[in-house]
């Protein structure tokens, strides 16, 4: 039979054990310390490299970790969640591959394949991982390079239509600007003598035409807009900066143009994809369009509002035209990329990708005029919602 003095002693045991095991865990604590404060500044841990290794841990982990001392935590996981494995958790620390995503691993290995370790928001038709859109980034001087350029008079005539009077308007309110980051981005249909994707580069057949065609007719819905004709890369050069800086060169003009309008709601920065003709075209209705895509700058803190006007317009496009928006895409971050692309300057601001180098004026056109009745039936849809 135990007695009494067996718990007793069994209880004298256990705290005993507690208090050593707290005295040692004081103790290292203490040593770490010591050893991270007297160590060579360039040995020492950075608050980026701790933030890259807490970046790899699934957010689920923090939120269980949460819900173990408040239980209100647990009510922002999903029903039936499990504690992560703290062996996986601590692998993917420590090599930043996730056990369960082979492209973690793919993409340390193979160059460019990193790319495809991301999380498309809303896919068009016929977009995954392997045809995103590409940034490419020539040298300012291949940019800046004369070339011969040829464009069909009939493509290129202006068509615009006077404003029905029936028709609502913002009147003198100019509540959209329309600008292009990467003016000079062309096409090789109108480019004779180029054959390099990287090289469809001119100084006046340019994705800067489909911004023209884009805001004339939002003129036509009764959209009032302002159609910035910013040269980026002339700026770049007159500011010794390379081509990846072009955001950053035309940062200061986009706050001026807001400053100087209180009443812009939308923003609308136009680019062209470096994706071939397969991917960057749709047949509607038996007319060719140049295919649309949303891009998203992860690195913007409040990405989520450029997300949510973004995936409205995709909604609209599809009921209106299907197949013709590529989607919503990743958000683009890390090295390589800008990250931010001016989002930050307001929550309404759209990088748009219309189109791709073996695309010409022709669909590029087409699909400016689509974006733009897509945009006008949202509009002023929101503006009478917000009325009433």
């Amino acid at each position: 039979m135990v007695g009494p003095h067996h718990y007793k002693n069994k209880r004298i045991y256990f705290l005993l054990k507690k208090s050593a095991l707290y005295l040692i865990s004081i103790l290292l604590l203490f040593l770490f310390i010591g050893i991270f404060t007297s160590i060579s500044p360039a040995l020492r841990l950075s608050s980026n490299t701790l933030t890259n290794w807490t970046s790899e841990i699934e957010s689920s982990t923090f939120m269980y970790l949460l819900g173990l001392e408040n239980r209100v935590f647990m009510e922002g996981l999903p029903p039936d969640t499990e504690m992560p494995k703290l062996s996986s958790t601590l692998f993917q620390i420590a090599t930043s591959i996730k056990p369960d995503d082979p492209r973690s691993l793919l993409g340390n290995e193979l160059p460019g394949f990193s790319i495809y370790d991301s999380e498309i928001f809303i896919a068009g038709e016929g977009t995954n991982y392997t045809n995103l859109p590409i940034e490419s980034s020539p040298p300012l001087e291949e940019v800046l390079k004369e070339r011969e350029a040829v464009v069909d008079e009939e493509v290129d005539k202006d068509e615009s239509k006077t404003p029905d009077e029936d028709m609502p308007s913002t009147g003198d309110k100019k509540v959209v600007f329309v600008y292009n980051t990467h003016n000079y981005e062309s096409f090789l249909p109108h480019l004779p003598d180029v054959t390099n994707p990287n090289l469809a580069q001119h100084s006046e057949v340019n994705i800067s035409l489909v911004s023209e065609r884009f805001s004339k007719t939002l003129d036509q819905y009764g959209i009032g807009n302002v159609l910035d004709k910013t040269d980026t890369m002339k700026l770049l050069d007159e500011k010794n900066m390379e081509y990846w800086q072009s955001y950053d060169a035309i940062r200061n003009n986009v706050q001026e143009v807001f400053s100087n309008n209180n009443n812009i709601q939308y923003v609308f920065d136009f680019h062209r994809d470096s994706q071939r003709k397969s991917i960057t075209t749709k047949v509607i209705e038996g007319k060719s369009y140049a295919k649309i895509a949303f891009v998203i700058g992860g690195e913007n803190k409040n990405y989520e509002k450029n997300l949510e006007i973004a995936s409205k317009l995709h909604k609209f496009m599809q009921e209106k035209y299907p197949g013709l928006s590529r989607g919503v895409l990743p958000p683009k971050k890390g090295t390589g990329t800008d990250g931010v692309f001016n989002q930050d300057l307001h929550e309404n601001a759209l990088t748009v990708e219309i189109g791709g180098v073996d695309n010409n004026l022709e669909e590029l056109y087409r699909s400016a005029e689509a974006l733009a009745e897509v945009f006008s039936e949202f509009y002023w849809d929101a503006e009478k919602v917000s009325s009433d």
